[in-house]
């Protein structure tokens, strides 16, 4: 949750998307490291600090709930990794193929210069938000 001058900012869950599916090539992939704590570490790393062209919390907010700094001046509004009826639903290989080429139509650009290990690193941090939440009661 998000205060901002008195008002309350709660993430969208979920949040309508029309994002392109990834090519099949791309769909039928699963991330092929195993989320062991330096693979987390390491896509923590990149999420917080040193992604190129930008770290990924400038726009999906250090909680990857999408309340960023830049919330008013992105539209649709960045991805919430906290959801986990969004996520849950996002195979691995649409999430990479996001990471590399962005999402036409938003402010996520392409992650070019990644190696395949860093943005597979990088879908097991984001993952990390959803099964975070996914755990916690709804009342």
């Amino acid at each position: 949750m998000k205060v901002e001058e008195g008002l309350v900012f709660e993430p969208l869950c979920p949040q309508k998307r029309s994002t392109p599916k990834a090519p099949d090539e791309y769909l039928n992939r699963v991330n092929p490291l195993e989320p062991t704590e330096r693979n987390i570490f390491a896509g923590q790393t990149l999420f917080h600090f040193d992604a190129v062209p930008g770290p990924c919390r400038v726009c999906h907010g250090i909680s990857g709930n999408g309340l960023s700094i830049l919330l008013r001046k992105l539209t649709p509004s960045p991805r919430n990794f906290t959801c986990a009826q969004a996520m849950d639903s996002l195979p691995d290989g649409q999430l990479f193929w996001i990471i590399q080429n962005g999402s036409p139509g938003t402010a996520m650009p392409a992650f070019k210069g990644l190696a395949d290990e860093q943005i597979w690193q990088l879908i097991h941090y984001i993952r990390h938000f959803s099964e975070k939440h996914s755990s916690e009661p709804s009342y």
